[in-house]
Formats: C-alpha cells, structure tokens, sequence
C-alpha cells in the first residue's frame, strides 16, 4: 500500500572531483572449472544475453571457481572520486627524517592526550573512596594503578586489540565491520556477492582453526537472535564512546582548572565552574581547524607535559620517599586488599582512571600506524606515567593530608605556574582526543546505517580521515557544560568517567575476543586466557563505579542510554524501510506488460534515479510514471551502497549493468563506499564520467556479445559459464564485466584535466549485421540523449506502522523514526544540482 505525497525541487553545492592514476598493481580473481579467468564481478552481470538484471546474485552458484593472480583490476569509472585534492592515507614507509618528526609530534598531540592527563585525577579520586589510613595503603593504591596501566593500556590495547584494526581503522564500529565482514551478520539485508570481491575486502586463508571459525560463523548467520545481540552490543558500545566525549572534557579541565585553587587559595569552587566553562567553550570552538593542524600545534606542547610529569615525579621521588618503589612487586595488591577488602573495592572506580585513554588509542589509529603507536607509548608515554604516579606517591608518604590534590601539591615551588600552565594545555588536548574519536566513531556509524546523517566536514585536504561534525561538536559541548555545572565535584564526574570508560572496554573486550575466535582463528588457550584475565579484570572494575552510581554520575548513564535509543531506532527504521522496498520492488512481469515505453512518453535525455535498492526496479520508478507525463529515453537507477570496508578503492567503486530487455534501455549503476571514504562528487565532472562510461558499457557488451556468437552459437545455453576474454597483457574481461573509460584526450574540450589508467579494448570478430544494426541504434539513442541533459530523479520513500500493529512499534515509526528522518541530513545534501535539474517524488509505505 502507498500513497503519492508529492514532488519538489532542491538544490545544494558540493566540493570538487579529482581524477587521478590508478595503481597498476596485481590482484586475485576467480576462476571457473574450465580454467576461464572470471573477473571479480556480480555474478548477475554474467548472464547479460538474457537482458535482464537478475534477482539473485548466487544464481551461479553451481560454477566452481579458485583463485588466481592476474593484472590490474579493470572497472567502469577509474577515478578518485574524493572531494580533497591529492587526498591519501597516512604512510609511515619511505618518509624522510623531518616528516617522521612531524608525524611523531601530531601523534602525541592526537593520540596521547587522554591517558597522559590521568596523573591529574587518579589518586585524587581513589582516595576520596578510600581515605588514606597508613602509608600501607599509598603502596597498595600506587600498586594498583601501575598493574592497571601495565595490563590495560599497554597489554590489552597497545599489543592486542590494536591489532584488531580494520586495514588501519580503529574503533568499536571498525571491529563490528571487521566482523560483517567474516559473518553475515548485519540486519540491512543489502549484502552482494559481489561485495566481496573489493579487492580491500580481505579475508583470511584457511588455516587448522578452519572448522571451530567456520562453526561460529554458521551460528551466527543462523541466529537471529545473536545478530541483534551483536548489534545492541556494538550500539552500547558506540554510545558509551559518546558519553566518553562529553565526560573527558569535563572531568580533565576540571581537574587542571582546580589547581588554581592552590596558587591563588582565595579562588573560590564557583570560580573554577566559571573558568572551566569557559575553556570548554574555547575548545569545542576551535575543534573545526583540523587535527593535522592543532595536532603539530600541540604536540610539542604535550611533549612537554609529558617531560614536566617525568621530571617532577623523578623530584620527588629523590626528594619525598623512594622506598614507594616497592610497589612494582604485586604482594603490595594482595595486602591492599586483605587490609579492607570493600575500601579497596572502592577505590577500583578511581583506579579504572588511569587507563582513560586507551580506548581513544584505538579509535584515533586512522590517523596513525599501530607501530608508532605502540612505539610511542612503550617508550615515552607509560615512563612518564609511572614516573608521574611514582612521585604523587613519594611526595604522599611525606604529606598524606594533601591526597584531595596530590598532583598539584608535589609541584615544586618554583615551577609550580609553569606547570600549571603546561597542564591546563594539556587538558584541553586530552578533551580534543576524545572528541576526535568520538567523531570518528559517529562517521563509522552512519555508514552502516546506525546513526542519522549528520553534516561531515573534512578538515584536510592533505589526508582523508580527518573530520569535524558540527551538531555533535555543539551538542557535546551542551551536555559537557550542564555536567560541569550540575556535578562540580570532581569525584562524582569521576565516577561517571569511569561507567563510560569501563563500558567501552568490556564491548571491545568482547568484540576483540570474537575477532581471535572467528577471524584470527588462533588457539583456543589463548583466548580463554584473554578472556578470563580482562573480561574478569572488567567485570570488577565495572561493579565498583556501579556503586557510586549514586551520586550523580546516574546523568552519565542515561545520557548514554539516550544515544542507544536514537541509534536504535534509526537502525530499526532503517532496516524497515530497506525490507518493505525490496518487497514492494516492481517485478520483471509488470516491467514486461508495460512494455518498452514503459507505458508513457519517452522523451529524450538521460534520468539518473537514486534509490538504495542494489538490485530490482524500486517502487518510487512506478511513482515516477505515474505522476510524470514522460520518462527519459534511457534511465539509470544509481544506488550509493555503503560496504563494511574502510575504502573502496576508487577503481573499484562503480558497477554497471542493464536491468530489463536490451529495448528498454535501463541501467544500474552501483556507487560502492567504504565507512572512511568520502562521498563528495561534482555532479558536472560526475555526470560526464558516468556517461562515457555508459556509452563504453554498450560498445564493450556489444563487441564481447559479437565474439560470443561468433564462437559456438550452438552450444550456448543459459546454464552454461560466461565466457570471458584475455588480453595479452594479461587483462581479464568477462562479458558484462564493468569497464574502464579511457581519458586520455578523448577530445580537446573535455574539462577533466587528469587521466585515469587505460586498458587496450577487446578487438571485434567479424561484424554481424543484425547486432551492427542494433548497436548503431543503441548509439544513436544514447547520443540524442546525452545532448538532450541529464536530469536528477529524487525517490524518498517513507513508512508508517499500519493501524493494527502493536502500539510500540506505532511509537516508534511513526513518531521517532519519523522525527530523525525529518531533523537529518537528507541524501540530496550530498548532490550538487541545480534546481532545473532535479525532480522530487516521495511515497509512502505501510509497514
């Protein structure tokens, strides 16, 4: 059931296109049983003498096939099709000397803030739990927390789950696309065969651990039940990380601005709001400048920091109490806890503090390599850290009446501003860290489809990565001023930093553990010894900040459970509204009785269709003739499909193929898009590509469909494999395979100013007049078309609950669902096209 609800015009500017050359490099195809080379095509763009788009892709699953190595992929449209010039991922191999200085720096500026601000609250908020009754209990508490850096930060993220990258993506949505990629295991039921021949889309070999992967995998394909497990997992997880952004802003000034209260002792607590306040506000304005920039800005300055905690924990360790030392023996744990079992419990909520941070490791990894990362740390970042808790506690053993700020009163006298100041820097650069990964984190998820559309600002024009989203910026700026001004002490923001940051840690805990058993496929012993020491290491820490849940750090959580709802019920929208299109797609027989002029007026031009449907003819087509008094001569459906890879690459991300008899000259274009890549297309320099693609489409069909014919018309049946040609150089083409436009000066007045690589074109057999005829027709049509303009057909497809469904489901369509899809970001913000250009058809369906 449907309903028309009218059509409109709109219009939006979009940044510019960059042709580049593609790399000439080798890749792995499938090939069938006869030794035919098959390109890593659909296989529903094998069989194209029948004319029709297929309905399933595995309709070909009775061919064998094995992997060989050939030449350079060929594709439709080899071109970069990123908005940023020269834009390209970060590469620490063959750099010189003063960009791996830069690069070292830009690190610490991104990566480090968070965990190397720790020292400034710890101990503050362990003691507040567990007040200080001997200097026992300062070994057992330094004890802790030098445990809790070694095993959390360094072990279990520096040389575990930064490995779990997905190709250099980090973060809790990279590990779940790590995982779809492995199991089908996603809700949105979009998923091609196809998708798994990017060339990015790296699976691993079978190995001995073969069979237990392969038994976990059909379990979770199988279950419903454990999918959405997974996902509402992975949305906790990802909504703990936001929560993440608002609390790390607040509880890091916070703590640095107090210290004031220790130079200036008639400073006031209202005055430390204010102020912090104030630095908020300053940094979440300042956080669209970029994180190259700010992160060469500040990375000397963190750099700093971190030397400035080495060396006045080395004070006072000389000066204060070296015998704290002791502490790196664990017996000092065991006696903590044997002293006061349930004080030491709770301290554990400001233990968990330490380890702020490593969760931002992980998320920020797009920026860098993992080994600068583990580089980094192992050798700069964790010294100082121990330095810095080692000298908070050798100065306490002295002066235990100061634990409510330990880290400012161990400053020495003379530095004490200097200091000062180097730690409100870095604050606000722990406060960045944290955002920036929260960025990160969103952008992943509403490529998969679990989070409204936001508007994305990509701040370098150097690396592709880098962003900025300004309604999260601003709302996380709202939520981390109403925490500073309605839990102002520091001990309570603390315990609500620490529900946040633990319940990050246990979901990438698990999916890190899912990834060893189903991806990694190593021993069984060493997951289990994984999973017990940091599940259960976790699994602590989270029922002690649970205990002061109490106090305010409540908001915290509901915050977290408010993200949760909104990312859910997109999610279930989403999935809704995909589901009911493929149900109500058009089927081949009414696309048969209407006929090749599809029961209306053909008027010459081009209409390019943009639907979410990657196979079949989308019900808001039938709207269109319907509510048109015409339809163009020749229709392409371009659908934007977002795959569980970081990128595509550019050669790889268009796919052509007809849908319908040859006669009705309809089209499908399938744009492919990874979670990281950027989808900014000029439309003009995007319109032009796509039509010289299409036009070598037609031209390369043709002649592969005249060497078929000519080779044994008898024996070519519809079960039979696609035949395919081979270059000498090695080039493999399939008949229907997507093609490759050749841009070297096709004609003076082309506005691309780059070229993209070439292929040498498959040569004709003897001509066939019949299909000569048909051809020359094709083409006559197409260019009568193609003079006539390209004009941009908008379908926004819409649902609503029926009257008799349940009364949540009511609630949640017609109401929530309908009131994110109102207040985010339509798709058409993404085109540049004029008003003239571009026709609007909504329809709406009952669900």
């Amino acid at each position: 059931m449907a309903e028309e609800n009218g059509s409109s015009t709109s219009n939006r500017i979009r940044g510019g296109l960059t042709s580049t050359d593609s790399v000439e490099s080798f890749r792995w195809v499938f090939q069938d049983a006869d030794d035919s080379e098959i390109d890593d095509v659909r296989d529903d763009d094998l069989p194209l003498r029948n004319d029709v788009d297929s309905e399933d892709e595995d309709n070909n699953n009775n061919v064998e096939y094995r992997l060989i190595r050939t030449g350079p992929r060929i594709d439709s449209l080899d071109v970069e099709t990123l908005e940023v010039s020269g834009a390209q991922r970060i590469d620490l191999e063959d750099v010189t000397f003063s960009k791996s200085i830069k690069l070292a720096f830009q690190t610490l500026g991104v990566v480090f803030g968070d965990v190397g601000t720790s020292p400034l609250y710890t101990f503050s908020v362990m003691f507040s739990k567990a007040p200080i009754k001997g200097k026992e209990d300062i070994i057992g508490a330094l004890s802790l927390v030098i445990y809790t850096l070694i095993l959390v930060p360094l072990v279990k993220y520096v040389l575990v789950v930064l490995w779990a990258n997905d190709d250099g993506e980090g973060g809790t949505f990279a590990l779940y696309s790590l995982i779809c990629r492995h199991a089908k295991v996603s809700l949105l039921p979009n998923q091609l065969t196809s998708d798994t021949r990017i060339s990015s889309f790296k699976l691993k070999v079978p190995s001995a651990e073969l069979e237990r992967s392969l038994k976990i995998k059909e379990r979770l394909e199988a279950s419903l039940g454990l999918k959405k497990l997974l996902l509402m997992l992975v949305l906790a997880g990802t909504s703990m990380v936001i929560a993440d952004g608002v609390v790390t802003p607040a509880m890091s000034v916070m703590s640095a601005v107090r210290g004031l209260k220790l130079g200036v002792p008639m400073v006031e607590e209202d005055e430390v709001v204010m102020i912090s306040v104030a630095y908020l506000i300053v940094l979440f304005s300042v956080q669209r400048i970029g994180t190259s920039k700010i992160g060469l800005a500040i990375g000397p300055a963190l750099f700093i920091w971190f030397c400035s905690l080495g060396g006045v924990g080395i004070y006072n360790l000389v000066k204060h109490d070296s015998s704290v030392l002791k502490a790196f023996n664990p017996v000092h744990i065991y006696y903590y806890f044997k002293r006061d079992s349930v004080k030491a419990w709770y301290s554990l909520g400001g233990c968990l503090l330490c380890a702020t941070g490593s969760e931002a490791m992980f998320a920020d990894l797009c920026y860098f390599s993992v080994g600068a990362i583990q580089l980094f740390f192992t050798f700069l970042v964790l010294p100082c850290l121990l330095l810095g808790y080692l000298g908070q506690a050798a100065y306490l053993m002295d002066h235990s009446g100061h634990a409510h700020q330990p880290f400012f009163s161990s400053i020495p006298n003379g530095c004490f501003w200097p200091v000062f100041l180097i730690a409100n820097i870095a604050a606000l650069i722990a406060s960045r860290t944290m955002t920036t990964a929260t960025f990160s984190c969103v952008k992943q998820s509403i490529a998969l489809g679990c989070f409204p559309r936001l508007k994305i600002i990509h701040t370098s024009r150097k690396f592709m990565g880098q962003i900025y989203i300004p309604v999260l910026n601003w709302f996380l700026l709202a939520s981390a001023l109403l925490l500073v001004c309605f839990i102002a002490s520091t001990e309570e923001i603390g315990n609500a930093y620490g529900i946040a940051e633990v319940g990050v840690m246990m979901t990438t805990t698990i999916l890190v553990i899912l990834v060893m058993l189903l991806i990694w496929q190593i021993n069984i012993i060493l997951i289990l010894f994984f999973s017990i020491i940091f599940l259960g290491l976790e699994t602590v820490f989270f029922s002690s900040v649970l205990h002061g849940i109490k106090d305010g750090s409540w908001l915290i959580l509901v915050f977290a459970m408010v993200v949760f709802f909104i990312m859910y019920i997109w999610n279930y929208g989403s999935k809704l509204k995909y589901e009911t299109e493929v149900k109500k797609k058009m089927s081949m027989d009414v696309m048969r009785q209407l006929g090749s002029n599809l029961g209306t007026v053909r008027a010459p031009g081009i209409g390019l269709l943009y639907n979410e449907l990657a196979k079949g003819v989308p019900t808001i087509f039938g709207q269109f003739l319907a509510t048109l008094p015409a339809v163009h001569s020749m229709i392409i459906f371009v659908c934007i499909k977002n795959i569980p890879v970081p990128f595509v690459p550019p050669s790889e991300r268009f796919l052509f193929r007809r849908v319908c008899p040859k006669s009705y000259h309809i089209f499908r274009c399938i744009a492919r898009y990874g979670y990281k890549d950027v989808h900014r297309e000029n439309h003009q320099i995007f319109e032009q590509l796509l039509i010289e693609s299409l036009e070598k489409f037609i031209l390369r069909e043709a002649k592969e469909r005249s060497l078929e014919s000519d080779g044994d018309d008898e024996t070519d049946t519809e079960d039979e494999p696609s035949r395919v040609l081979l270059n000498p150089n090695g080039t493999v083409y399939s008949l229907g395979a997507p093609l490759l436009s050749k841009y070297k000066n096709k004609t003076p007045k082309r506005p691309v100013t780059s070229e993209a690589s070439t292929s040498h074109e498959p040569q004709a057999g003897p001509s066939n007049p019949v299909q000569d005829k048909s051809l020359e027709n094709e083409l006559a049509l197409f260019h009568m078309a193609k003079e006539s303009g390209v004009v941009y057909l908008l379908g926004h497809v819409s649902i609503r609950a029926r009257k008799d469904s349940w009364f949540t489901k009511k609630l949640a369509i017609n109401y929530f669902y309908a009131f994110l899809r109102k207040n985010c970001r339509r798709g058409i913000a993404t085109l540049s096209v004029p008003h003239t250009r571009l026709l609007e058809v909504a329809i709406t369906h009952m669900v």
